[in-house]
Order: C-alpha cells, then structure tokens, then sequence
C-alpha cells in the first residue's frame, strides 16, 4: 500500500469557495494555525474584492477582526484558483450544493456539478500528491465517486479524500468555529487516508481538544452531516406543530417548551417556537435525506423525513393566514411592515427565511409591503426582485412602520425588543396589529398600548 508522500506544502491550505462556510473557516484556521499559509479562491472577483475590503460579504458577528488580522499576514485572498491549486497541499472544497432543479432527483437530491468541476480543476492544475477535504453538505458516498473522478488522472498522483462537514450556526458561526461540540474527520481506510485524517486532525489540534476531533469512515463523516441538520430540524418543526395546537386550547407555547425541555432526556435547545426555520442547510439536508431513502427504497423513511419539511412550510402558511384572518379576512390594501428578513438574527443570510413566502403571499393578497431589516436589505432586495415595485424596502424601522395597519416580527433581531412600541402604535392606523413570529417581544405591555396581540403558540390578545 503506497505511502502518502512528505511535502511543504502540507502547511499550505488552500479552500476553494470563498461563501458562509469557506471563509470563516479559513479565518479561524489561519488565526489559530500562524505556521499555515491560507489561501481562499473563488471565481467571483466582487465577492473576493469585499474579503480585501473593510466589507466584508457577510456579516458574523467577531469575523471582521479576525480576518483583519490575519488578512496580509498568512491569510489570503484571490481569484487565481489555477495557481493557488498548484501551490497547495491541503486543499478545504467549499463549493455550493443546491438542491437539483432539473433531471433525475429534481427537488431533492444535491446538485453537484461544481463539485465535480472543482475536482477535475484540481486534477488538471496538480503536480504533486494532495489531500482534498470535503467542506461542503454532500450525500453519502460523493466523496467515493470524487475519489474516482481524483484518482483517475494519469499523473501519477495521489489524491486523499477527507469528510470533514461544518456545524456552523449562522450568526455564532465563529464562536461555534473557535469552541465546537465536536470537529469530524472522515478518511478513507487505507493507511494514506488515515494519514491525511491525521494531518487534518493536527491543524484542528491547535485549538480544539483531542477528545472532541473523532476520527470516522468518511461514509459516517458525511451521513452524520446530514443527520445532525435533519434531527435539529425535526426538533423546530416538532415544537411549531405544537404550537398550532396551543393556539387552539389556550396553552401556552413557552411554558410547554419550557416544561419538556426541563426533562433531562429532551433538553431545552431548538424548542423555540417560530414562524418557520430557514437557511441554506435544513431542508436542503433533509430533502437529500429524503432522496438517498426513496433510492434505496426505504419509502416509509423518506416519508417519515418529508414531514419535517412539509410542517415547516405549513407553519409560514399558517402564520400568513392568521395575519389576513385576525385582519378582518382581507389584507387587500392594507400596509404591513414586515420586521426581519434574514432567517435567524446576527447574520444578513435570507436563504430559504420564511419572510420570502410571507412577503410574497401578502403582496398576492394585494397588500402593501413594507420590510426593514437590520444587515439583509440587499438580499431582501434580491429575493424579491421580481416584485420589487410593489414593496418599499425602508431605510429605518419607523420609516417601515408608518401608517400600517400591522407589524410582523419575521427575525428575532435584539433590537425589536428595544424599539419604542407607543411611538410605534401612535403612528400606525387603528385598530393596531402586531404578529410576533419569534415570540421575543412583551405581548402584556404591547396590549396595554392598545395593539391586538398575535404571538406563536400563545391565545391572541385583543382590544377590539
């Protein structure tokens, strides 16, 4: 069996991707690791051009001091993807996996044409032998079929396939980074596999115990990626179902989350009550899942999985439908503000936020759309381009609560809490709405001003 070969540029890090997953990675390593050299690439020179700027493309609370650290220093960034290839010998793949829109899978399985094109690129731009880490989400068994794809060169080299998937919480993403519950390493089992394993190991080592960086097949390393997105999942959809319950029987749904999840067997976290989950991980994970299931015919599994889904969207239809159903069973030009647009706080990422549906589903009900959001702004602008002229994307939160008939809180920003909501509630057109999606706000001192108090989970609160 060949022994993987000795290089310097095994302290040369390369990732290919420069997105939500690749560059706080990259960052974190680099200020972790000052004896590595980390390179980031990525085709898009205007998001490569905001990593070299005092702007960065994304927005993590912590990131920007990092990188402004290590940026010049052993931290670079670039588009010359041929050349950094070359010169490394640890190359990180953080490339996008949508869900496939076309051809066999469509709807559900991972689309991996760029992965592919990343490892042919990888292929054709090496000289030495190197180990390649899966970054990105991917099915079970892809690093197999990228293993193929690296091997078969006629080079002489040796590529080295590693599973090491992110458990990244968008907004916490460099806390979760610098002190995560566990870091996985997947190799294959030949003797160079384990040894690139143990070189992906050491450089996480720097930082992170031993006992929580677990060596595994890359089989494991990358079904337990999508497990551990789709049990999360399965928590919020679970809790949501719950809450429309509440809503019904006049039980509250933070004393019911705060009573199961006392129970030592559950635990508390992921059983907050909302309007729908959202991101670039949860139903793309779970909707792979359901596609890997039905391929090896377990129906009945993939059916089980599907439901996490199908709860989450019943939930931000439900949330709509209540707001036009509280508002007198039309919405029709009524103006609206919308407060939150990305899905979670602390990060300006909208895909898959459940404020896209609620939007769209208001202005087809011929409401008047209006949104402020804290860090989203330009995404909101981008996800609802098609509608653009039929909503007013305002530059401040009074400025988007004027003159509405209602308020929905769709993120839980901390700084809805702090907003003056007697301010607030005199301007706006009576009787006064407010649809708390996120549950974060006082629903008994909102009443007290006079607004009509729709909270998840929890018996409205009215003044007319």
């Amino acid at each position: 069996m060949r022994k993987p070969k000795t290089s310097s540029k095994d302290r040369k890090i390369l990732c290919i991707g420069a997105g939500y997953v690749g560059g706080p990675t990259m960052a974190v390593i680099a200020a972790k690791c000052p004896e590595y050299t980390v390179r980031v690439v990525d085709i898009d020179k205007g998001r490569i051009d905001a990593w070299n700027s005092k702007n960065l493309p994304i927005y993590e609370p912590g990131l920007d001091g990092l990188v402004e650290k290590a940026r010049g220093r052993n931290l670079f960034f670039s588009t010359d993807v041929k050349k950094a290839i070359d010169e490394s010998g640890i190359i990180f793949v953080s490339v996008n996996t949508p869900t496939k829109t076309f051809g066999e899978g469509a709807g559900m399985a991972a689309d991996l044409q760029y992965w592919e094109k990343t490892a042919r690129a990888i292929v054709e731009c090496s000289h030495d032998d190197k180990i390649v880490i899966e970054k990105s989400t991917l099915p079970v068994r892809t690093a197999e079929a990228m293993h193929r794809i690296l091997q078969s060169n006629n080079k002489g080299l040796n590529f080295d396939i590693i599973s090491n998937p992110e458990f990244l919480a968008e907004g916490t993403a460099v806390r979760d980074l610098e002190n995560p519950d566990r870091v996985l390493v997947g190799s294959m089992a030949s003797r160079s596999g384990k040894a690139a394993a143990a070189k992906i190991a050491d450089i996480y080592a720097h930082w992170v115990p031993r006992e929580k960086i677990l060596l595994t097949n890359v089989w494991s390393s990358e079904l337990s990626k999508l497990v551990s997105n789709a049990m999360l999942a399965q928590r919020i959809s679970s809790i949501n179902s719950v809450s429309a319950l509440c809503e019904k029987t006049d039980a509250d749904i933070d004393e019911v989350a705060k009573a199961v999840g006392m129970d030592s067997r559950i635990g508390p976290k992921f059983l907050k009550a909302g309007v729908g989950f959202g991101g670039s991980c949860f139903k793309k994970d779970i909707l792979n899942l359901v596609y890997l299931c039905r391929f090896y015919g377990l129906e009945e599994v993939a059916q089980y999985w599907s439901k996490v889904v199908e709860i989450n969207e019943y939930q931000e239809r439900r949330f709509v439908l209540n707001m036009i159903r509280s508002m007198f069973n039309t919405v029709a030009g009524k103006k609206i503000a919308l407060l939150g647009f990305a899905f979670k706080a602390d990060t300006g990422d909208t895909r898959e936020a459940p404020a896209i549906y609620i939007a769209r589903k208001l202005v087809e009900e011929h409401a008047e759309v209006s949104i402020y959001d804290p860090k989203a702004m330009e995404n909101a602008k981008s996800d609802l381009k098609d509608i653009a002229g039929r909503i007013n994307f305002a530059r401040n939160h009074i400025e988007c609560v004027k003159n509405t008939h209602a308020v929905a809180i769709l993120t839980e920003w901390r700084e809805f809490t702090t907003y003056d909501y007697r301010r607030i509630f005199d301007s706006m057109e009576k009787p006064a709405f407010i649809f708390d999606g996120r549950n974060i706000l006082d629903r008994n001192a909102l009443f007290k001003i006079g607004f009509n108090v729709h909270s998840i989970g929890k018996s409205p609160m009215r003044n007319i």
